[in-house]
């Protein structure tokens, strides 16, 4: 496999480059959807059916397996969505300079198409039925939060033994836990008025929602990796009038379950009802990820991961992560999961995000390897 996947560098480029220059932020659907469509036309050229599961306000979500893939023992995870607006492509297009390719989400995650297909590719090239043991998932929404896809992706991996979640590997390492997170949004009514001739007949909602700012914030404890953060306030319609109203965006993050239910509750109390006179609140929003606690299954994975790179020259350890991915919801369910296992790279979400070149053929390789090794148990 190693012969087929070093010749196969070159086509490699050339699929990334074909992602990377097609803008598919979270929020443009026909993005999206035309990535998707590039993928399951690659697929279908190594006789791989999709099944296509369409959203009306986000990308359609797509399930890729074989055909005799009957019931497949591993699920792979990997996002079609990036953070970057329409137009990102077309300013910073896909180039190479030296051994880094640069352009939008061309290391989180368009990489890690690449190396999931020709993984595959490798597997049938070289006579191993390893491939029909894979299910895959091409979700559209990870980038906020995976709220449309949660469903799907926790119906696939249901009942399966492995999830390997292709996020792009940081360093070079695997990701083995994550912290969990939740998104709130607050709405905050009260009565306008003029704030020089009758402020006395107002109830300024900026008022309340500041009151509520100082509590949420209050409930960060940072030697415990919980953060409440309020990243977005808006309101209020002139300096001189009382604002009838404001609103706040909320980010929690948690490193495990039970303190995700603890201040899941807090968030909720907090924002169930008023102190300012004439104001109302309104709360919404739940815990999108929950926090992914290493486990002893998941140690083991670990274990045949490291193995099989050290066959082929990879020094491989594990970190934990503060952001959440899709292996949080995997792992929640209670499947052995991992993450990382994409190509080597960095500066996700910037301007300068790179992918380092000579990782993809390794990091290719590494994965044929284990959906080998993972199917010979």
């Amino acid at each position: 496999m190693k012969e087929f996947i070093g010749a196969n560098q070159q086509p490699m480029l050339a699929l990334i480059e074909n992602l990377v220059n097609v803008d598919s932020g979270s929020y443009l659907k026909s993005g999206i959807d035309e990535v998707g469509r590039i993928l399951a036309e690659e697929y279908h050229m190594i006789g791989f059916d999709t099944e296509v599961h369409e959203q009306e306000h986000f990308g359609n979500n797509l399930v890729i397996r074989h055909p005799e893939a009957d019931a497949p023992e591993i699920v792979m995870i990997a996002h079609l969505d990036t953070v970057f607006p329409e137009g990102t492509a077309e300013k910073r297009p896909f180039h190479i300079a030296g051994d880094l390719a640069h352009g939008p989400g061309v290391i989180d995650m368009k990489a890690s198409h690449a190396t999931a297909l020709f993984a595959l590719k490798a597997l049938m090239e070289a006579g191993s039925d390893a491939y029909k043991n894979v299910v895959l998932v091409l979700n559209t929404d990870e980038e906020i939060g995976s709220i449309a896809s949660r469903e799907l992706i926790e119906t696939v991996a249901a009942g399966k033994k492995y999830a390997l979640v292709l996020e792009p590997a940081q360093n070079g390492q695997l990701v083995s836990e994550r912290k969990g997170g939740g998104k709130y949004f607050l709405k905050v009514f009260g009565k306008s008025a003029h704030a020089g001739i009758e402020p006395e007949n107002g109830a300024s909602a900026i008022e309340e929602l500041a009151r509520k700012i100082l509590k949420l914030h209050a409930l960060t404890e940072s030697d415990k990796g919980i953060t409440v953060n309020v990243g977005l306030i808006k309101g209020g319609t002139s300096v001189n009038t009382i604002a009838p109203f404001a609103e706040a965006g909320i980010d929690l993050r948690i490193e495990t379950p039970e303190d995700g239910e603890r201040l899941d509750r807090a968030i909720k109390e907090i924002c169930s009802d008023a102190e300012t006179p004439g104001t109302t609140v309104e709360l919404t929003g739940h815990i999108t990820r929950p926090a992914w606690v290493l486990t002893d299954e998941a140690r083991r994975l670990i274990d045949v991961i490291s193995e099989e790179a050290a066959k082929i020259g990879i020094e491989l350890t594990h970190e934990k992560s503060g952001g959440g991915s899709d292996a949080n919801l995997t792992a929640h369910i209670g499947i052995p999961s991992i993450d990382g296992l994409g190509p080597v790279g960095g500066n996700a979400h910037q301007e300068t995000e790179y992918l380092v070149v000579s990782s993809l053929t390794d990091r290719t390789l590494l994965l044929a390897n284990v959906i080998e090794r993972l199917s010979s148990k």
